[in-house]
C-alpha cells in the first residue's frame, strides 16, 4: 500500500487542521489504519487508529481534540485536529496499523504540522 499524507501547515494555538491520507490499491477497506507523529528529537508515536470496521482509539494527549475517520470508497483516512497546542507540532504520518507498527520500515514523507503560540 502506498500512502500520501497532506493537509499540514502552520496554525495558531487553538486552531484546527484536517489531515488527509490517500492510499493506493483495492484492499484499503480491509486495512487497519493509523496516524502517527514525530516531533524533533523525539520518537515516533501513535496518535490515533481506526480499524477496518470503524472503531477508533486515541493516545491520551489528543483525546477529545482529534478525530480519525475513513472513507473506504475514496481510499482515504482523515485526522481532524482541533484545539491545537504547541505540543502537537510534529511531522504527521499515516500508515497501516498493527501491534508491530514500531518495526515498520516504510513510511511516507509525512506532512508537517506547526502550532505557534
Amino acid at each position: 500500500v502506498q500512502l500520501q499524507a497532506s493537509g499540514g501547515g502552520l496554525v495558531q494555538v487553538g486552531g484546527s487542521l484536517r489531515l488527509n491520507c490517500v492510499a493506493s490499491g483495492t484492499m484499503f477497506r480491509f486495512i487497519h489504519m493509523g496516524w502517527y507523529r514525530q516531533a524533533p528529537g523525539k520518537e515516533r508515536e501513535l496518535v490515533a487508529t481506526i480499524v477496518n470496521f470503524g472503531r477508533t482509539n486515541y493516545t491520551d494527549s489528543v483525546k477529545g481534540r482529534f478525530t480519525i475517520s475513513r472513507d473506504n470508497a475514496k481510499n482515504t483516512v482523515y485526522l481532524q485536529m482541533n484545539s491545537l497546542v504547541p505540543e502537537d507540532t510534529a511531522v504527521y504520518y499515516c500508515n497501516q496499523y498493527s501491534s508491530g507498527w514500531k518495526f515498520y520500515n516504510q513510511w511516507g514523507q509525512g506532512t508537517q504540522v506547526t502550532v505557534s503560540s
